[in-house]
């Protein structure tokens, strides 16, 4: 054999040894076994703790309830891990156990030790499900919050929690208290289904130092009842896609990066948390194809020093903050997020799109409905966007306890530009149909915006003019989120005890 076929055939081996070596891992909680090497094993855990370059986890599209949680795991670039849900639900509850709550007066339960570490934070993102609707008590952790009961003045169907300071707890940040729930009287605590939040996060990455998560994709996967997030993404991370991702009806964030991490997520509903999307740190992301609604606190929230991007989105905002961009101290490190074809139109209470020192937006093709733009400091690029208001609601599409307290009913919502001295507002191309826009001191209408753009120089192909009698080219291209918009009427809910299907944003569940 000749020198040059041999040197071939070694390079063939390379190439297809990776490929030869790739396994398909399975996970069946009812038939698999984690002591097996040839069968589906029985956890999550398990088949990642298996699981090579290369490799396949799949999921059944049942719920499961258990986390995925990765820990310095690492593919190869080219070659790397793969999670497919396959359309399953990674159920962050478990049902209220009885025997953990003592009855102290009539339909008043207490549960002193309800999980193995509680803090503030946890607290103040708690929730039950009851008869599988969330139950806040009107609180979030990154919005305004109500005060929790005393156990003695809860309403049946109400939780609180009281704290025992007295009580000393082996970890710095760690608290003791008990949990109380009220049931109507004669009522069993077994017959009142309500599940417990026992899970902090659907999808957990976390490595740090020089351990590190990389080349690996996880798709088609709902994260849904957990206390924190529902893709919580800490440490070191890099070459990730998380593709076809849910979050729904998660404590805090319905995804969320911290520290240095960086990944591209293609396709992302987010409904029903706290937050839609909250990124950290020096983290750097990016989204395409992305769906939030009925958030509590925050829709959008970037912060810190990292570098974002958002593309092809739709938020129904009724957060009590619709977009805030916060930088640190840094002033050559500021957080950026750059918008492309983004549609954000308010459906509740008056909300704002607030920019502060150290951040950078760079908006293209945007458009805010009901929104205030709030310039407290940073730079601003808007370009071939809208900003307007929204007609009045007789009836709010929300059914969150959170937000139906905050929520008031109101008239048009006719947006005003606010930006503050020292505020960089470099624009053009915009169509404005607001109530008012302020530089500084200098506050400008529709008859004398020609001023503005004068002094200024910015916005000089801009127009401010009524939007139903005006046909722009400017904002979102709503033909292209089209399916993105439907998701509105789909049914989008998520039930405990129920399967769920590949979550490709724009299909419709089937229960």
């Amino acid at each position: 054999m000749s020198c040059r076929v041999l040197i071939f055939a070694h390079v063939l081996s390379v190439l297809w040894t990776p490929l030869l070596l790739a396994r398909d891992i399975h996970v069946d909680p009812k038939s698999g076994d984690d002591s097996s090497v040839n069968g589906p094993v029985k956890t999550i855990r398990q088949a990642i703790r298996l699981a090579r370059p290369g490799d396949t986890i799949h999921l059944l599209p049942i719920v499961y309830r258990e986390s995925a949680n990765f820990y310095g795991k690492r593919g190869e670039e080219g070659n790397p891990i793969t999670l497919d849900g396959h359309g399953a639900t990674l159920e962050g509850s478990d049902p209220l156990d009885p025997k953990q709550w003592r009855e102290v007066e009539s339909g008043l339960f207490r549960c002193d030790d309800l999980l193995p570490y509680l803090d503030d934070a946890i607290i103040g993102r708690w929730f039950l499900l009851w008869n599988g609707r969330m139950s806040h008590m009107g609180r979030t952790l990154k919005g305004p919050s109500a005060a929790l009961k005393q156990s003695g003045d809860l309403k049946p169907g109400e939780w609180t929690f009281v704290k025992d300071a007295k009580r000393k707890m082996p970890k710095r940040l760690q608290i003791a208290g008990a949990f109380y729930v009220k049931l109507l009287p004669g009522q069993e605590l077994a017959d009142a289904n309500i599940f417990v939040p026992s899970r902090a996060a659907g999808v957990q990455f976390d490595a740090r130092g020089e351990n590190k998560n990389s080349h690996l994709v996880i798709r088609n996967l709902t994260s849904t009842h957990v206390y924190n997030d529902g893709f919580n993404i800490h440490g070191n991370c890099e070459d990730v896609l998380f593709e076809n991702i849910r979050a729904i009806e998660c404590g805090d964030d319905g995804i969320s990066a911290h520290e240095s991490a960086q990944y591209r997520v293609n396709g992302f509903v987010s409904i029903g948390n706290s937050t839609g999307i909250c990124d950290t740190g020096a983290s750097e992301t990016s989204y395409n194809r992305v769906f939030i609604r009925d958030c509590l606190g925050f829709d959008l929230y970037f912060l810190n020093t990292g570098r974002h991007s958002i593309t092809n989105a739709v938020v129904l905002s009724s957060a009590v903050h619709a977009l805030r961009v916060v930088g640190d101290e840094q002033v050559d490190q500021p957080c950026r997020l750059k918008m492309d074809n983004v549609y954000i139109r308010r459906i509740t209470n008056e909300s704002n799109v607030r920019l502060y020192d150290n951040s950078a937006l760079d908006a293209r093709r945007v458009t805010f409905l009901g929104l205030n733009i709030l310039g407290i400091g940073g730079e601003a690029r808007l370009h071939d966007s809208i900003i307007a208001g929204v007609p009045a609601l007789t009836k709010i599409p929300v059914t969150y306890d959170y937000i139906t307290t905050l929520t008031k009913t109101r008239g048009p919502l006719r947006p005003e530009i606010t930006l503050w001295r020292g505020m960089r507002w470099t624009a053009d191309r915009n169509l404005y149909d607001i109530a008012s826009l302020r530089s500084d001191n200098a506050r400008y209408s529709t008859k004398i915006f020609s001023k503005f753009q004068l002094q200024t120089g910015q916005d000089v192909h801009s127009q401010w003019a009524n939007l139903t009698e005006h046909n722009s080219s400017a904002g979102a291209d709503l033909k292209a989120l089209t399916t993105l918009l439907s998701l509105n009427a789909s049914d989008v809910s998520i039930h405990s005890d129920s399967a769920t299907t590949n979550a490709t944003p724009g299909t419709k569940d089937k229960e």
